[in-house]
């Protein structure tokens, strides 16, 4: 890339970062829960047609995806499913073409009066826009938009092939980027700017989502002894899988960017129902579980293993053995992806671009990071030979109360995007 082209990117950014705060904000407001990314992808898809992108918005079709590898099973209704990709389409295609990945779904809220301020209603405070789903992700969504606009404001435009994906699912399944490669689109690397703190994951675990349904003997309370309590009977099963987790988390099962971490594998019960009547017995309880895996550990393995774990505890008490759990899968059957392990010569040449970009703005040299969570990385990593680099702002309090993202953070990724995007591509004028 020309030198001289580096400072103009990096002042186009500048002069328009009021304006990008201003478009964070106003996408930030649209309430984008799972069934309800409608109003927000008509947001993306009117920026991305304004902008002269050729737009392409669907809705997922569960069929068209369920027989990739990756998919994960759903449970409720996909009509109000729906992704928004924006392609720029090169002249010249003498550079590497360039998948730019966000989504734009966010988690619940929660109770809102434990909110500073309403989260839909994003106010910015000491460098900090706070809101739901400000930091994840939708300040990474709004920098890569913002990138692509600095080099158009100098005249200028990727000189390969450029996918602007806003994709749903992310929160819950992953199949919107599913769905982005099964409707074709790929390319030579893919940039997704999660709110890791101007890190570049190296690796990320694998995530499996299940319910353990138990049947209980309904009785009024006051013979409780000849009933069986649903809920009571959640009790050792929940513990027999925090065993198991200790286990996985040993240090022989670890993968070698999570040898320093003792407990990088977190199993968590996000939820649990059960019961009709405070005075009876509970006959009926769900909860619901979230589990992480390694890189490299089978999903069909680590589910057999689940499933003994619980089928073991039961067995060992009095009522369940004669009423065995329901296992029922939902949601993510995510596999682990560590970029580290790619070791292609285009995986190592998307790397040091972005390495050479975040010291040109930042001046330092570019931190590597093993994250505990999951991202839609995985999908181009591992299904579609493509390098997927997950670099975002720096946010706190995501999927909690009082989300935020740090302003000058997001400026940084948009500049060190935008120089990424121009060396990796090349331009060309518009």
């Amino acid at each position: 890339m020309d030198t001289d082209l580096t400072p103009r990117i990096l002042d186009a950014v500048d002069a328009y970062f009021d304006t990008q705060v201003d478009f964070l904000a106003a996408l930030t407001a649209h309430p984008s829960t799972r069934g309800n990314e409608q109003s927000a992808q008509d947001f993306m898809a009117d920026a991305l047609a304004e902008r002269g992108y050729t737009v392409d918005r669907w809705q997922i079709d569960v069929d068209d995806i369920r027989h990739l590898p990756g998919f994960s099973p759903v449970l409720g209704p996909y009509e109000d499913a729906v992704n928004v990709v924006g392609t720029h389409r090169s002249r010249t295609n003498t550079g590497r073409s360039l998948i730019l990945n966000g989504h734009i779904d966010v988690v619940p809220e929660g109770p809102l009066d434990m909110w500073d301020s309403p989260p839909y209603e994003p106010r910015v405070a000491d460098g900090w826009m706070y809101g739901r789903g400000a930091g994840d992700m939708k300040a990474g969504l709004v920098s890569n938009l913002f990138a692509l606009d600095a080099l158009r404001r100098l005249g200028l435009a990727p000189a390969a092939d450029v996918f602007y994906q806003s994709v749903v699912e992310e929160e819950c399944t992953g199949n919107g980027a599913l769905a982005c490669l099964a409707r074709g689109y790929k390319a030579d690397a893919a940039l997704i700017p999660e709110p890791f703190g101007e890190q570049l994951v190296t690796a990320q675990l694998g995530v499996l989502w299940f319910q353990v349904h138990l049947k209980g003997l309904p009785t009024h309370v006051a013979y409780a002894g000849q009933g069986a309590n649903a809920i009571e009977a959640a009790i050792p099963l929940i513990a027999a899988l925090h065993e198991m987790e200790a286990r996985w988390n040993g240090a022989e099962h670890r993968h070698d960017d999570y040898g320093h971490m003792d407990h990088a594998l977190n199993l968590n019960i996000g939820k649990i129902e059960g019961g009709d009547w405070t005075s009876s017995v509970p006959a009926w309880c769900v909860f619901d579980v979230r589990m992480a895996i390694f890189p490299g550990q089978s999903i069909d393995a680590a589910k057999t293993e689940i499933e003994a774990v619980l089928m073991e505890a039961a067995r060992g008490n009095t009522f369940l053995k004669n009423a065995l759990p329901e296992i029922v899968y939902h949601g993510f059957h995510a596999e682990g992806y560590a970029l580290s392990d790619d070791k292609s010569d285009t995986a190592a040449k998307a790397i040091g671009t972005l390495d050479t970009a975040h010291e040109a703005v930042t001046g330092d040299l570019l931190d590597r990071a093993a994250i505990t969570a999951t991202t839609d990385a995985r999908f181009f990593g591992l299904y579609a030979d493509t390098p997927a680099l997950v670099y975002g702002p720096r946010a706190e309090a995501i999927h909690g109360f009082n989300e935020r993202v740090e302003l000058e953070s997001m400026r940084r990724v948009t500049k060190a995007t935008a120089l990424f995007i121009a060396d990796w591509c090349g331009v060309e004028d518009l």
